[in-house]
């Protein structure tokens, strides 16, 4: 069977990355045929705009698509690339699996956690306006609809992939009619799951837990902020977020990339690590219904990390993107 793709490379480092990404994939033997599409700076050089609509008219046609880091600039430009693809595209639920992995050296232990973070609404949709000068002010708007949506998919998550718990983080304790209707969605959406443990965290004693138990945590949902914050640290338990798979998945789309930059410093130099966009299309060849290429992918990245004869300097080596990836792919066919 042929699976239709998109391809969105990116900037700076993501074309990199994404070859060697299309090369461990062909070495699992999945058939896929992608629609390669611009965003971010290559795109308004070329289209005169970060989002041509070619991008959203190829997403909405193959209903997948994997894609590399798009910088946005901080304090002016251009809005939000990821922010806009996630709303345009009703991308509402952002699911980042955090794993220990073999041979990564990383301040967690035994780290098994997913984060499930509302991508829609919250502070972080930048929903802000200035009142006079010297004051801006920032719309948190937290709906019901939405809540009740994200709770749904954590429960329907954690039930599909047997884990055994869903926390909700908050602040109920101060924004108590935003947050605690997000808990009363959650809180109603539990009822529904008897099978599934459920348990509340105020989001800072949250940060100090998962620093120190993060093997104590399975499945936690939360609002947009919270998830940005929450799952870089949780990255940092392992390793960081050049090996954390992320995707962004709404009701018929879905759209999977890693959770790092596009970090301009070291692009075209071959030595950016694609463990974290190698893991991510792991995720969209789960979501393909290709498991057992899913899982060949992750056992052939997992004994190359772990033997550490190859890796990429960010993981104390020499290798480069390339051969990386080269090696990864023998691993995944040999897997």
């Amino acid at each position: 069977m042929t699976h239709r793709a998109t391809l969105i490379p990116g900037d700076g480092i993501g074309p990199e990355i994404t070859d060697a990404a299309l090369r461990v994939l062909d070495a699992t033997g999945v058939d896929l045929a992608w629609e390669r599409v611009d965003a971010g700076e290559l795109a308004l050089e070329r289209h005169g705009t970060v989002l041509p609509e070619e991008l959203f008219a190829s997403v909405r046609r193959t209903r997948v698509a994997l894609k590399g880091p798009v910088a946005t600039p901080i304090g002016g430009g251009h809005r939000s690339v990821n922010v806009t693809i996630r709303q345009t595209l009703g991308l509402y639920a952002c699911l980042r699996p955090v794993r220990s992995l073999p041979g990564v050296i990383a301040p967690g232990r035994d780290v098994d956690l997913v984060i499930v973070r509302e991508n829609t609404e919250g502070l972080y949709s930048g929903i802000e306006h200035r009142v006079v000068p010297g004051v801006v002010e920032g719309l948190k708007v937290v709906t019901a609809a939405a809540s009740e949506r994200i709770a749904r998919f954590a429960f329907d998550y954690a039930r599909s992939h047997g884990r055994r718990e869903v926390t909700a983080v908050h602040k109920a304790n101060i924004m108590k009619l935003s947050d605690g209707l997000f808990l009363e969605e959650t809180r109603r959406v539990r009822e529904e799951h008897p099978d599934i443990a459920y348990r509340e965290l105020i989001v800072d004693n949250c940060a100090m837990q998962l620093v120190r138990r993060p093997q104590d945590f399975d499945v936690l949902v939360m609002s947009n902020l919270y998830g940005d914050i929450l799952s870089d640290l949780c990255a940092g338990l392992v390793g960081g977020l050049g090996v954390v798979p992320g995707a962004n998945i709404g009701d018929t789309l879905a759209v999977f990339e890693p959770v790092h930059g596009t970090a301009p410093d070291i692009a075209g130099k071959g030595w950016a690590n694609p463990t974290a966009l190698l893991l991510s299309a792991a995720l969209l060849l789960d979501h393909l219904g290709e498991a057992e290429a899913a899982a060949a992918l992750r056992r052939g990245l997992e004994r190359v990390l772990a033997d550490g004869a190859v890796r990429t300097r960010d993981l104390g080596g020499e290798a480069s993107t390339e051969d990386f990836a080269a090696t990864v792919a023998a691993a995944v066919r040999n897997a």
